[in-house]
């Protein structure tokens, strides 16, 4: 029995449970860092735009600034991944959270419109250049990570829960956003309120940092730097050579992936608060319960992905995404006294991103594994994830169900693209 198999065949460790953990943990902080922003796009359109300028100009600005964050992730990602293919995973992990936490901290730092000008809309946008670049490597190198961990047969689980962890950064947002809307008033809140959230997100990515030094290289890297078979050439050049199939999968997943995370999770409080009038503690409330679903949605997708294979976890989920999402946007405005149960719902059913990096993962060769998956994932991120903000902003413009029929339409490109997905694991685990 080659030792590939007898490592595949071995049960979850207790060292396996740790590594876990401390990656999610870490993953959560960081990823806390990076969408904080969004809970307080309202109050940083108003502090950081011209008071001259419309409404929804304003909240088109602040989607567009918080949207550059995902256009610059394929730079910080294709190079982390670049090194994490040559140098190892682990050091680019601890690398990706030093650069996110110190320009979350700045955010907090940084003087308004009212101060400096012209100038505080263009040192936020570098902040959150900077944020982006650093995201770009995490997400990647947090799945690649955990799955080189695990025996094979559990790459959907840990990469499920590796991904539950990142929703717990949004749900981890969304309590302190929630928190601080309770605690202060509006007026406090654009008095300087709004700092308190990058601030504390600066110390969580110090936290998240020290964390990461109890982690140790994954066994499949190391392997390979024993056997000398790291990559000889640029891991990239070879990934859009001889895996442009495994690229093109890999993009319109994380196209789906990120219209579930940005659209039903991220940007409905907001739309909400807008377009229905809802109260912002009631719709962060009903976010923090949708978010919660979604990390356990991650988990069993995940779990379901090891068991019965990606592809009709994928298939069903996106089918029941696109059903609840619908339900949800026509229903809330009428019955905003289902708003908690049926946010709930989406969220849940959101939770088939949890699939998604597991079928990532397989689709490379250990060699290029980490510069396959990062660049595929930000390269459609970048795309996707950037201009989703501002297309669902500008179709709301001309119908309040913009929002519903984006995501149903993704949705039905999770769906064709599911078709084209192998089940099974990649030989070079």
């Amino acid at each position: 029995m080659a030792s590939s198999d007898i490592a595949s065949a071995r049960p979850l460790t207790q060292q396996d449970y740790k590594t876990l953990s401390l990656a999610a943990l870490g993953g959560a902080l960081e990823f806390y860092d990076f969408i904080i922003f969004v809970f307080f796009a309202n109050a940083i359109g108003q502090l950081f735009f011209p008071p001259e300028m419309p409404d929804w100009l304003r909240l088109l600005q602040t989607f567009g600034i918080f949207a550059a964050g995902y256009v610059v992730r394929p730079l910080g990602g294709i190079v982390m991944a670049h090194f994490g293919d040559l140098l190892g995973r682990k050091r680019m992990f601890t690398l990706s959270i030093l650069l996110m936490a110190v320009p979350t901290l700045l955010i907090g730092l940084l003087p308004t419109y009212a101060v400096i000008g012209l100038a505080a809309p263009l040192l936020l946008l570098l902040m959150r250049i900077l944020q982006g670049a650093a995201v770009g490597g995490e997400v990647p190198g947090a799945w690649v990570f955990v799955s080189e961990h695990v025996p094979s047969r559990y790459t959907g689980l840990a990469c499920g829960i590796l991904t539950a962890g990142l929703t717990v950064g949004i749900l981890l947002g969304s309590l302190v956003a929630t928190g601080l809307n309770t605690v202060y008033t509006p007026a406090e809140v654009l008095d300087g309120a709004w700092r308190y959230p990058f601030l504390l997100g600066g110390v969580f990515g110090f936290g998240a940092m020290y964390l990461r030094r109890w982690l140790h290289e994954t066994p499949v890297f190391a392997e390979m730097q024993q056997r000398k078979a790291l990559a000889t050439e640029m891991p990239l050049k070879s990934v859009l050579r001889s895996h442009r199939g495994a690229v093109a999968v890999s993009i319109l997943l994380t196209w789906m992936l990120s219209a579930g995370i940005v659209v039903v999770i991220l940007m409905t409080p907001a739309l909400l608060q807008k377009i229905h009038h809802i109260d912002a503690r009631t719709t962060l409330v009903a976010n923090t319960c949708a978010t919660l679903c979604l990390a356990f949605g991650c988990v069993i997708a995940g779990w379901l992905a090891d068991r019965l294979g990606a592809k009709p976890v994928i298939l069903a989920g996106s089918l029941l995404l696109a059903i609840a999402t619908w339900v949800f946007y026509t229903t809330v405005g009428s019955r905003p006294d289902l708003l908690l149960p049926l946010y709930a719902v989406t969220g849940l059913f959101v939770g088939v991103v949890g699939a998604v990096p597991c079928v990532l993962v397989q689709a490379f060769p250990a060699q290029v594994r980490f510069s396959g998956l990062s660049f595929s994932y930000n390269i459609s991120y970048a795309i996707f994830g950037g201009l989703t903000p501002v297309v669902v902003t500008l179709m709301l413009k001309n119908n309040v169900l913009g929002p519903a029929y984006y995501v149903i339409g993704v949705c039905m490109v999770g769906m064709l693209t599911a078709l084209f997905v192998r089940n099974g694991h990649h030989t070079a685990h």
